[in-house]
């Protein structure tokens, strides 16, 4: 279960851009530690809206503040439990908070059941100006982040500025413009289809929701591009890790499942990506699965063509494999137990470390 930090500076529109996911998750249910305070399941069709701006409080009273990795675990635990119903969990920050620290927690948590599902800046195009001028951190807080949505472009008098300052300071974030906070939800998470989903992966997901009328118009400045790729050939473990290593700007998400044929025969390889972030989790074949590689990227701005290309160039139809070929695929598989809370090296071995400074 993914669980992705939702950060900026106070008046900047977390609020309003968690209500709009709650409103339009297509059916997922979103579990949501607020502003530090609480942790309690929502509903994601019932309570839009009535989150407050400093605690949860829907009748089953507030929950005291998750200070550490061990407390946030607690809370994980209440909402990723099978019983929960819960999809998605959502961390949003308080304006003052540091999502160093947040993502920090995310990536300690020793629960097994959770991934790091991203780090979310808000921005406010409007005051974007003297919100850096009174706190410089911000720039900091920029480069950390994996997707920007820079928000209240109606009420900016020069949004393209703002939209190119903000993409001059991120690391390769996906940084999409928003207003009222409505960005796609399946930028942070899978919507569930109406229907019954079949197998693991539906590529049809991202694209078969009905956005007719005015729901259409508050999904068109989104502007998120996606690709999917499928290939009955297997794919080299080390050209595709030469890709994933050089993945472009604004590139947010990628998942599915890749197939390494001889590589390892027995199993395919679940693949997460978000921002920095990547692992690989392997699953073994069922018996009469057909044995394919399925892949879904989504960003803003991204190259979709050049990127399938890309891809294609990963596929290898070699009967023998390197003998060293999947070391670079399995320095990304995490094994039982292992816990590393005080590195980041969860984000890549080739990614900055995101305690330097920007350069």
């Amino acid at each position: 279960m993914p669980v992705v930090v939702l950060a900026g500076f106070l008046g900047s529109g977390k609020t309003t851009l968690l209500n709009h996911l709650l409103h339009r998750s297509g059916g997922s249910r979103i579990g949501a530690i607020v502003n530090d305070f609480g942790a309690i399941e929502i509903d994601a069709m019932a309570v839009a809206g009535a989150l407050g701006d400093s605690t949860v409080s829907l009748g089953n009273g507030c929950l005291c503040c998750a200070v550490d990795a061990g407390e946030l675990d607690l809370y994980l635990e209440r909402l990723a439990r099978p019983s929960s119903g819960i999809d998605v969990i959502v961390i949003e920050a308080s304006g003052l908070a540091e999502p160093q620290e947040l993502v920090r927690m995310v990536l300690a948590s020793e629960h097994p059941g959770v991934v790091y599902g991203g780090l979310v800046e808000v921005v406010d195009a409007a005051e974007f100006d003297d919100t850096r001028a009174k706190h410089p951190e911000i720039d900091r807080h920029l480069a950390l982040a994996d997707l920007v949505v820079v928000n209240k472009l109606d009420r900016a008098a020069d949004g393209e500025r703002v939209l190119g300052l903000v993409r001059s300071l991120t690391d390769r974030a996906a940084v999409v413009p928003a207003t009222h906070g409505r960005i796609d939800p399946e930028f942070l998470f899978d919507c569930k289809p109406s229907e019954e989903r079949v197998g693991q992966l539906s590529f049809d997901d991202l694209h078969d929701h009905d956005f007719s009328g005015d729901d259409h118009a508050e999904h068109l400045h989104t502007a998120y591009d996606s690709l999917s790729f499928a290939s009955e050939v297997p794919l080299d473990p080390r050209r595709l890790m030469a890709f994933l290593d050089s993945r472009p700007e604004g590139l947010y998400r990628i998942k599915g499942y890749v197939d390494f044929g001889p590589h390892d025969p027995g199993n395919r390889y679940a693949v997460h990506a978000v921002g920095r972030f990547l692992r690989f989790y392997p699953e073994p074949w069922a018996p009469g699965d057909e044995r394919l590689t399925q892949l879904v990227l989504i960003g803003s701005g991204i190259d979709a063509s050049a990127l399938a290309k890309e891809l294609e160039a990963c596929k290898s139809d070699a009967p023998h494999a390197d003998e060293h070929g999947m070391w670079g695929v399995l320095r990304y598989v995490q094994g039982p137990g292992e816990q590393d809370p005080g590195s980041w090296d969860t984000y890549g071995p080739h990614d900055p470390d995101p305690e330097d400074p920007p350069v």
